[in-house]
């Protein structure tokens, strides 16, 4: 375990040459990509995990952390309001039979602090995260080669979409002829349909951790949902995720560790790679607050359109403290702005940042 951690500096970012126009051609395809989801359902979807499973509010409690864990948000005792949603990839709705990655966004309320945008008028902290600790396309070049790919995976038929999820099919073998090593975020979209509740969920590239630079991510904590942690859910139909969200949290809660990988070496831990796990052996993950979340309805249908369509998350949602760091979360900055002001126009829905919990529907 590491006794120091690199410190942060602007210096840890490195902006790649083409990285303008890259930026400009994934733009280009997500718009794309945005459009044909809104004309196929009349509705517009996010441009990535469209697919909700459960609204939940619940609580930050951040406790009194060793010293060089007491960093933005976390810097003193507080416990917060959260709204979390639970979701699957990618930028379109289709059936749970279909192997997904999962996502779980959290939405901090009442943060304190420098806003990262200077359009962004809330306090809140967003972070965003996933069931897959690494991308296979940890930097833009990278993606810009897989996303046409992955964007033409999510329109196919499903029976498409469930052949192509095999890991030793399509995907890795066309994702390996443009340089992109298969890995986790691959394997993703082959993944059983364990139960959602039982993951642990990855920042998969790095932020500002205050001083340093971290990787967040949340690790189930009470025994119930510890206990689903790889558990086979049996057959899946078109809404089994939000099914079993919906049942769990009708007569019981649950409780998620929300921990901090500190980078101890930038060279076996970098910024600028999110394709690169980084070794707990050189530096663990670390208990900096618990999200705890009460039994509730999940799903009501005030909640859903709430969620679905008014709220949004966003990694740039937040304070200087928490900077999303490297080439994948720069790109998000346009993305999701763009994304999300497409989806708001086109549902006639204000874009709001909820100032309290009771914003939220039940």
């Amino acid at each position: 375990m590491a006794e120091t951690y690199i410190p942060y500096s602007t210096s840890v970012e490195v902006l790649g040459e083409d990285e303008e126009r890259l930026t400009t051609e994934i733009l280009e395809i997500m718009a794309s990509t945005n459009r044909k989801a809104f004309e196929r359902h009349r509705h517009a979807v996010r441009d990535a995990h469209a697919k909700s499973h459960g609204f939940l509010k619940g609580e930050l409690i951040v406790p009194e952390l060793p010293e060089h864990l007491r960093q933005g948000l976390f810097a003193r005792p507080a416990t917060y309001s959260v709204v979390i949603r639970l979701s699957s990839a990618p930028g379109d709705i289709h059936s749970d039979t279909i192997p997904a990655p999962r996502g779980m966004a959290i939405k901090v309320i009442g943060v304190e602090g420098e806003r990262l945008l200077p359009d962004d008028q809330g306090r809140n902290q967003d972070f965003l995260l996933v069931n897959i600790p690494v991308l296979s396309f940890g930097t833009i070049g990278k993606y810009r080669q897989l996303i046409g790919l992955l964007e033409k995976n999510a329109q196919n038929p499903a029976f498409l979409q469930r052949a192509m999820a095999g890991v030793a099919r399509g995907v890795e073998a066309a994702v390996e002829a443009v340089g992109v090593e298969p890995g986790a975020t691959l394997r993703g979209l082959a993944r059983d349909n364990d139960h959602l509740l039982g993951e642990t969920y990855h920042s998969m590239a790095a932020i500002r951790f205050g001083d340093n630079i971290a990787k967040i991510s949340a690790a189930p904590l009470s025994d119930n949902v510890r206990a689903l942690t790889g558990k086979d859910v049996g057959t899946v139909e078109d809404a089994t995720m939000c099914d079993l969200v919906v049942e769990h949290f009708r007569d019981q809660g649950a409780e998620y560790q929300l921990r901090a990988q500190l980078c101890a070496d930038l060279d076996k831990m970098p910024v600028e790679d999110a394709a690169v796990l980084w070794p707990e052996e050189l530096s663990p993950h670390q208990p900096i607050a618990t999200l705890r979340i009460p039994p509730q309805d999940a799903y009501s249908p005030a909640r859903r359109v709430y969620g679905d369509d008014v709220l949004s998350f966003n990694p740039w949602h937040g304070i200087r403290e928490h900077q999303p760091l490297g080439s994948i979360m720069r790109v998000r900055i346009a993305a999701y702005e763009r994304s999300t002001r497409y989806r708001h126009e086109m549902n006639a829905q204000p874009r709001v940042e909820p100032t309290n919990i009771d914003a939220i529907p039940d």
